[in-house]
């Protein structure tokens, strides 16, 4: 390796230039604070705003949806506005649209639409589903160009064969008794066809309780969409089955009646939120109703409060005073988010029994799910809401509040043999006051601590002797929750589905003609919970050959 030095007089060479003439002088240290100068800063980088994307121009139904103060009375149910066959209509069941050809009023919501009518709309009316001049709803693009496919409308009575290559497997239409077939049906009950026998509700829903193939059914209740979803379920399998979670559980009755009745079907399995929807015999997916989809959810109109200053009943003072004795009061129960509430009606009539006021800890719900429970259970309990302070739902039983037991008398005779007339001795004759004394003997202590217990709803009187130990049981699973809303230490309430309602019980509330005779009178719907009966005859049984050896053996 050469290393060339060029020293500083190179520069004065003819026809050559210094190289290292860009270069910063070396640092003389007598010179250091002449050349102390601050480089200069890099050049920024330039921003340039993002570019434009094209939107497509918006609907004039969004211009006053979210975040705004329209606000429009209304004083009578009339209708709002009409485009021809097509208007919006403000009624006692709250907003609802009408269309041409549609088989009944369509609603965002038809299971949780509150019962009152509403006082103001939140935005102006507009039908809620595409215009009928769009074939499809406009989305910024045009449309795709038209399929040379020939594709097929599907039936379900002539389904593909299951060995076709990329089908999915397809239901039949039945099931059938031998020797019948699928036939065309209009009406529900021509759908549905002849009823359904016990093993056959058995093979439907057994294998469904395991898949988790369902439709999701959340506060917002039964919605216009689901509808058009539930038959899409329809389309491959017999049974529908449908989840239920939140506020709707609380009066699930009310959202069976309205999915049988929107979307068709049979409901022939409940158990707690889980509902299984059968199709019918004769359904047939391509002539089922068509309904058009909802582009967006509707703002909810304006509805009276629920909380007033002077409840019904109730001056304002009095209502002021039952708020404070509200603070102090402990809850029965908590609401858990996205939980079952079939039971919290029960429950809070139960707690009345023992309490003129109940508390229900809904913390961690959003306040419009609370609200809405605290809507049901005024009309199912029924009771007055006096508050929704701290995320807890504070209600009282009312004036016009009938215990569902009979008054218990002073003493508790029954559990011993007595009559009611233990303490009117002077007036019962004297053979019957000496029958009395043998049949009892006890204290005036004991019998004042059974006083206190009863008084204290700790004990219940039993009007009937001669109980059988089920008609006994359920007495005590009766006072047990009396008892427990006495003392107001309910355990924290969990969302579960554990209980299983039967089929009959929701039927035998609908008055629907379809439905009383859809079950044969001889056949139990719901097998799931067979009973045993037993012909063993007292002391025969492993039991009680133990307990004879056991006696034998204590007398010698």
């Amino acid at each position: 390796m050469v290393i060339v030095a060029l020293s500083s007089s190179s520069s004065s060479l003819p026809g050559r230039s210094n190289l290292f003439s860009s270069l910063p002088p070396p640092n003389n240290p007598t010179s250091s604070s002449s050349s102390s100068a601050t480089p200069r800063p890099p050049i920024p980088i330039p921003k340039y705003p993002p570019p434009k994307k094209s939107q497509p121009p918006p609907n004039p139904a969004f211009k006053h949806h979210n975040k705004s103060k329209y606000y429009k009375p209304i004083k009578n149910p009339t209708v709002i506005t009409s485009e021809g066959d097509r208007s919006v209509i403000i009624g006692e069941s709250g907003v609802s649209y009408l269309l041409p050809g549609a088989p009944f009023e369509f609603q965002f919501s038809y299971s949780e639409t509150p019962k009152v009518k509403p006082l103001a709309i939140r935005e102006p009316a507009f039908l809620p589903f595409e215009p009928p001049t769009m074939p499809r709803p406009w989305t910024g693009k045009a449309p795709l160009k038209k399929s040379k496919k020939n594709i097929p409308l599907f039936d379900s009575f002539n389904p593909p064969p299951p060995d076709m290559k990329g089908v999915k497997k397809v239901e039949m239409p039945g099931p059938f008794p031998l020797g019948k077939f699928p036939e065309e049906g209009m009406s529900r009950k021509e759908i549905l066809g002849e009823p359904l026998k016990k093993w056959e509700v058995k093979m439907l829903v057994k294998p469904m309780m395991s898949d988790n193939r369902q439709v999701n059914l959340g506060r917002d209740g039964l919605t216009h969409n689901m509808l058009e979803l539930i038959h899409s379920h329809w389309k491959r399998r017999r049974v529908c089955k449908i989840r239920c979670k939140g506020v709707p559980t609380v009066d699930m009755d009310n959202v069976c009646r309205h999915i049988e009745e929107k979307a068709g079907g049979k409901i022939i399995h409940r158990d707690g939120g889980v509902v299984y929807l059968f199709r019918g015999r004769n359904y047939n997916y391509r002539t089922r109703p068509q309904y058009p989809v909802m582009l967006w959810k509707p703002a909810a109109p304006v509805y009276p409060k629920l909380i007033q200053d002077a409840p019904e009943g109730l001056t304002k003072a009095e209502a002021d005073e039952l708020r404070m004795k509200g603070k102090r009061l402990l809850p029965i129960c908590k609401i858990g988010k996205n939980g079952v509430y079939t039971s919290l009606v029960k429950d809070v009539r139960d707690a009345f029994e023992g309490s003129h006021l109940v508390k229900i800890d809904c913390k961690g719900l959003d306040p419009s799910d609370y609200k809405k429970l605290g809507a049901k259970l005024k009309d199912l309990v029924p009771c007055v809401l006096l508050s929704f302070d701290d995320e807890k739902v504070l209600i009282w039983r009312g004036r016009d509040w009938k215990s569902k037991y009979p008054q218990a008398p002073v003493f508790p005779p029954a559990a011993v043999g007595i009559t009611r007339n233990l303490d009117n001795t002077d007036k019962v004759g004297d053979n019957q006051s000496k029958d009395i004394s043998n049949m009892v003997k006890t204290s005036s202590k004991m019998l004042s601590l059974w006083k206190s217990a009863i008084e204290a709803n700790k004990a219940l009187l039993l009007e009937e002797f001669n109980l059988g130990p089920d008609a006994l049981l359920e007495k005590v699973e009766e006072f047990e929750g009396i008892s427990h809303a006495t003392e107001h230490s309910y355990p924290a309430f969990t969302s579960s589905s554990d209980g299983v309602e039967d089929v009959d019980d929701y039927n035998g509330n609908n008055d629907d003609e379809d439905n009383d005779d859809y079950y044969n009178d001889d056949e139990d719907v719901d097998e799931f919970n067979d009973i045993v009966d037993t012909y063993a005859q007292p002391g025969t049984l492993p039991v009680d050959l133990l307990v004879n050896k056991l006696k034998f053996r204590n007398k010698y």
